[in-house]
């Protein structure tokens, strides 16, 4: 397949790109070459701004492409704008959407049949800062946009729960793994509550075997809901850091109900957790009967250090730098925790305790 990406240099579209021509594809990567990030030599790049008209047109003069695979869309004005001009020259178009799309996420199960948030395909907010109250409104007006262009059947949309990896720039996994490292006392929440997040690497290859086999409709994109536990990760975490950790690590398990009585920043302060009813039951059977293949969550979590100790560093991002709780913050609520008039220790566990799944 002759294949365009729209971004390409970094984390989704970074995998995406280097799945493709492990498989003999013929990729273009069209972005800012903001970040210059290097790619495989057999990758065409075409330096341009997709929220410029005149840059979109005279990327499409490369074409035709048997797909396109937007994974960089997130203002549905300038979604629309380019999907127009390449349906003309692309058979096929792959967007990259978000569980955020559903209007039910975290409260309630989610499958693909979920109500969806409204939205204007033409929506161009006055920034470009990140917005997570209007970001599942704007990628859901992103899929309209795309949807219009190409047509139920040429497009492709897909709908991953949480992605980790290596070179992720959201800081969720590094955070935790650089956490682990520096050892001591660390205040972890929930070890029990099901997690579902997909390793960068899957994501990739899926959208690519769906394109391969000309596939359309909608997919979320996710490991079954029982895959994993908030434990399991963190556990996987200690377990990959401590052959280099500073400290022997202790965990110190501790109420969700509790934490939130503190005003801990669910999502950020302690990244992947939330206290909700429904935040990791995300229906994926769609996907997994067409194939979909999601590796364990260790391995993802073995893989992103491996590439953290080994150099890689994150983006410049600014959603970056809202992850992870201040170190003096986490000892003081650690010892609040333990100095409650009722306090037992049934919540605490030492490192050496039995594997959580």
């Amino acid at each position: 397949m002759r294949v365009l990406v729209l971004g390409g240099s970094w984390f989704v579209g970074r995998a995406v790109v280097e799945d493709a021509t492990r498989r003999g594809h013929d990729i273009t990567v069209f972005n800012r070459g903001v970040t210059r990030a290097p790619l495989p030599s057999d990758v065409r790049r075409i330096v341009g701004d997709r929220e410029s008209e005149a840059d979109v047109r005279s990327l499409a003069r490369f074409g035709p492409w048997d797909a396109v695979v937007d994974v960089s869309g997130s203002v549905p004005a300038v979604v629309r704008r380019s999907a127009s001009i390449l349906a003309d020259v692309a058979e096929r178009c792959a967007f990259v959407s978000t569980i955020s799309a559903y209007r039910e996420w975290p409260h309630a199960p989610v499958d693909e049949e979920s109500p969806v948030w409204d939205a204007d395909p033409n929506a161009d907010p006055d920034t470009r800062r990140w917005d997570p109250d209007a970001y599942g409104p704007l990628k859901v007006g992103c899929e309209i946009a795309c949807r219009e262009a190409f047509g139920p059947q040429r497009l492709l949309v897909l709908r991953p729960h949480v992605v980790l990896g290596r070179y992720e720039y959201v800081g969720r996994l590094p955070w935790w793994l650089n956490r682990m490292h520096r050892g001591g006392q660390v205040l972890a929440p929930a070890p029990d509550r099901a997690i579902q997040p997909v390793d960068v690497r899957d994501l990739a290859e899926f959208v690519l075997d769906r394109l391969e086999h000309s596939d359309g409709g909608v997919y979320n994109v996710a490991p079954p809901a029982d895959a994993a536990r908030y434990g399991t990760m963190l556990r996987a975490c200690m377990e990959a850091t401590a052959s280099s950790a500073e400290r022997p690590v202790e965990l110190v398990w501790i109420d969700e109900n509790w934490l939130v009585d503190q005003g801990i920043g669910q999502w950020t302060e302690l990244p992947l957790w939330r206290n909700a009813a429904a935040p990791w039951e995300m229906k994926v059977d769609r996907a997994h009967a067409v194939g979909l293949r999601c590796r364990p969550l260790a391995e993802t979590v073995d893989d992103t250090w491996a590439w953290l100790r080994n150099g890689g560093r994150a983006v410049d991002h600014e959603r970056f730098a809202e992850h992870g709780i201040a170190a003096e913050k986490e000892s003081a609520l650690i010892a609040r925790w333990h100095s409650r008039p009722d306090h037992g220790g049934a919540m605490s566990r030492p490192a050496s305790s039995g594997t959580l799944d």
